[in-house]
């Protein structure tokens, strides 16, 4: 058996980490486990439809996706068992802007998640759209010298982490 399929827990990122500056100014990083097989499902067809129906205004909606939604609290799905603990310590900017990274990390990936929280929402400020256009502008990154902070600070940075990094 050469090479073979890897542990799927070895490199899966199954949970974020975001840090966020808080009510009572401290930042703190709020840990997200990865949602239900069932809760991510729906989120995903919820994503899916909204999407839809946000390129064809016009067009019929998609019901079943819209009755999954009068059952679903969608930013509880996708934060779990963070919901309470964000909604305590979170102005509603801050709580969103979470609850929405944490829909993307869910329906379109880390790469996604990771973009829409460094642009602070603002889709003009995110990375590029496709593959191509990441490929392309990493490339570009990486032939183009970068400039270390002059400061000797650094902002923490949203992570995705592995079940194995996370018992470590």
């Amino acid at each position: 058996m050469a090479g073979g399929f890897k542990v799927l827990e070895e490199f899966l990122g199954d949970s974020l980490d975001l840090p966020v500056k808080c009510r009572d100014g401290k930042v703190r990083t709020f840990h997200i486990p990865g949602p239900s097989a069932e809760d991510g499902l729906k989120v995903e067809k919820l994503m899916e439809a909204g999407l839809k129906m946000a390129a064809a205004p016009d067009a019929e909606p998609d019901t079943a996706a819209l009755d999954d939604l009068a059952e679903l609290n969608l930013y509880e799905a996708a934060l779990g068992d963070t919901f309470g603990e964000l909604r305590a310590h979170l102005d509603w900017p801050r709580f969103r802007h979470v609850a929405l990274t944490a829909v993307i990390w869910i329906s379109q990936g880390l790469d996604a998640a990771e973009s829409f929280w460094n642009s602070g929402g603002d889709p003009s400020q995110a990375g590029p759209a496709n593959r191509a256009e990441r490929r392309a502008s990493s490339r570009a990154a990486k032939s183009t010298p970068s400039r270390a902070s002059r400061s000797g600070t650094s902002t923490p940075r949203a992570t995705g982490r592995s079940r194995k990094a996370a018992q470590t």
